[in-house]
C-alpha cells in the first residue's frame, strides 16, 4: 500500500485480518472468502466475555472491518485478549489500531494489550518505525483479500 491511501482505503482490513495473516495465512484467506469458524469457537466466545466483562466502562471504537476495545485520552489504543500468553499477534493489532487512527489524524501515543486472567499488560510503542512495521501487513492482508 502507498502512503497516499486514504482512511476508507483500509478499513476492511481489521484486526483479525492481521491476527491471521501473522498465525496463519490460510486461514486469512478463508476468513476473507467469508468462513468463520471461530465463530462456533468456545475459545472465542470465552474472549468475547471476558473482553464483555472485564472493562465494562469503556465503549468500542467501531471503525468498519476494526473495532478497537478502546481508546483512552491522549489517544492511547486498549486491547483486552483472554490468552495468558502475551503474543506478536496481539502486538500486531494493536499497531494495526494505531495506524488506522493515525491515517484520520489522530495523533497516537502508543497503545496497551490488556490480559486480564494473568493481571498483565504490555505496552506498544508508536513512532515512525511502529508506523512502518504495522503498514507491512496491512500491504500483505490486502494483497490477499479477494478480488471485488
Amino acid at each position: 500500500m502507498t502512503p497516499h491511501h486514504q482512511a476508507d482505503d483500509v478499513d476492511e482490513i481489521g484486526g483479525v485480518h492481521i491476527k491471521y495473516l501473522l498465525h496463519c495465512p490460510r486461514q486469512l484467506w478463508l476468513y476473507s472468502h467469508g468462513y468463520r469458524p471461530e465463530a462456533r469457537n468456545d475459545a472465542v466466545a470465552f474472549g468475547e466475555t471476558v473482553d464483555d466483562t472485564t472493562y465494562r466502562r469503556h465503549a468500542d471504537v467501531d471503525l468498519g472491518a476494526a473495532k478497537i476495545d478502546w481508546v483512552t485520552r491522549g489517544a492511547v489504543v486498549h486491547e483486552t485478549k483472554s490468552s495468558r500468553q502475551p503474543s506478536p499477534q496481539h502486538e500486531a493489532q494493536v499497531l494495526h489500531y494505531c495506524l488506522l487512527l493515525a491515517r484520520r489524524g489522530v495523533n497516537i501515543r502508543g497503545g496497551i494489550v490488556h490480559y486480564p486472567l494473568i493481571r498483565r499488560t504490555t505496552n506498544v510503542t508508536w513512532d515512525v518505525s511502529a508506523r512502518r512495521i504495522a503498514e507491512d501487513p496491512v500491504c500483505q492482508a490486502e494483497m490477499r483479500q479477494p478480488l471485488r
